[in-house]
């Protein structure tokens, strides 16, 4: 089961200055109808992909800001519908096309939005309008950006041996978009469109201006961790004292701009003041230590709040070079910390222990008593 193609238009776009005046260009190929795709050799070139981006896993808060796949949402005015926003009705304009020329148009008129992003690479940009027959009679669009592949070569004849082919395209790391996003097969978001990146390019996030994407989890969490630390200090009446750790400094080439601006002129961070600039700095910290103010009882109730909206919420926190990695539901229950003449210490509880790659003596363990090792430790 794929998408079947309704219309196609191809471009090519040229970002190495060749255009009018150096300015970046794009040229149209072709537009395909139902009938001229079947045959054609973009029909075997994509067969397959409509699915396989439809079906591509996202999450609607990721894990990280820098995920490739995301759910982004049309922006509108509070009291104002879908057709207030410039995006959708690109899109829309497209889904919605009654000629193959009407099809073209409105398809470069997304082109040429699509140019006016910053830092674009050279390749082919595809839109396409498809239906999925089972589930739906309106249609999708998908467009398709696939960069130029660098020293590409077909093997030709045993006395030339190759021939340079240029402006190679592949599907492999084609960046996507989908509209409407379909979340399951059979259900469609219409105020929802589905992108697809490279996690260092944002070409379709600068391109989609009137779109906003779920925030991620590290962001809702923080939120809420702040929250609880509000609600506390306000109960309690006590300012936190908040060990911030400096970031270190990085090696930067010196430029006449660095030159003409001594270390005593570089802006000072503003004073902690007050709760929300204290909580501000910390929270932005990339590097954060322990600061000791809560007892283990108080971090378990916070911890449960966030644990019972997010259970697969992680903890991760280093003790020296020494990384753990765990749950947030295992702080008290199966990880605990305290602290002894100084320093801190990690105890890690479970029933079972699994070694993995890279063998070594602690393998051979027969582990000691814990009395042991805390008279040990108390030594």
């Amino acid at each position: 089961m794929d998408f079947d193609i309704q219309y196609l238009s191809f471009f090519v776009i040229d970002s190495e200055g060749q255009g009018e005046q150096g300015a970046k260009s794009y040229k149209h190929y072709q537009t395909l109808d139902e009938v001229s795709y079947v045959n054609h050799p973009l029909s075997d070139f994509l067969e397959g992909e409509l699915m396989k981006i439809s079906k591509r896993k996202v999450e609607r808060h990721p894990k990280s800001d820098q995920v490739p796949t995301k759910i982004g949402r049309f922006l509108v005015e509070e009291g104002y519908d879908l057709a207030s926003n410039p995006n959708y009705n690109q899109f829309n304009k497209i889904r919605s096309a009654e000629s193959s020329g009407d099809f073209q148009l409105s398809c470069e008129q997304l082109v040429r939005s699509y140019m006016d992003t910053s830092s674009i690479r050279g390749g082919a940009l595809i839109v396409a309008r498809a239906k999925l027959n089972k589930y739906f009679d309106e249609p999708f669009v998908f467009v398709l950006k696939c960069d130029f592949e660098p020293k590409v070569a077909t093997i030709t004849d045993e006395r030339s041996l190759i021939q340079q082919v240029e402006m190679a395209i592949t599907t492999k790391n084609m960046k996507s978009i989908q509209y409407p996003y379909m979340p399951e097969e059979g259900m469609i978001e219409e105020w929802e469109l589905k992108i697809h990146q490279s996690s260092h390019s944002r070409y379709f996030e600068d391109f989609l201006k009137f779109v906003e994407y779920e925030r991620s989890m590290p962001e809702i969490v923080k939120d809420q961790v702040i929250t609880l630390a509000k609600q506390y200090y306000e109960d309690t009446g006590v300012m936190p004292n908040l060990k911030i750790t400096e970031p270190e400094e990085e090696e930067t080439v010196e430029t006449e701009e660095t030159e003409a601006t001594s270390p005593t002129e570089a802006p000072s961070p503003p004073p902690q003041t007050d709760f929300d600039t204290t909580m501000e700095v910390w929270a932005t910290t990339p590097k954060r230590e322990l600061q000791e103010q809560w007892s283990a009882e108080q971090v378990m109730e916070a911890s449960y709040h966030l644990v019972e909206q997010i259970p697969e919420l992680d903890l991760s926190f280093k003790l020296d070079h020494i990384g753990i990695k765990a749950l947030l539901s295992d702080f008290g229950v199966n990880v605990h910390i305290g602290k002894q003449n100084g320093r801190y210490y990690v105890l890690l509880e479970g029933d079972r222990l699994e070694f993995g790659k890279g063998a070594s003596p602690v393998e051979f363990l027969r582990p000691n008593e814990m009395k042991d090792i805390i008279d040990k430790i108390g030594k």
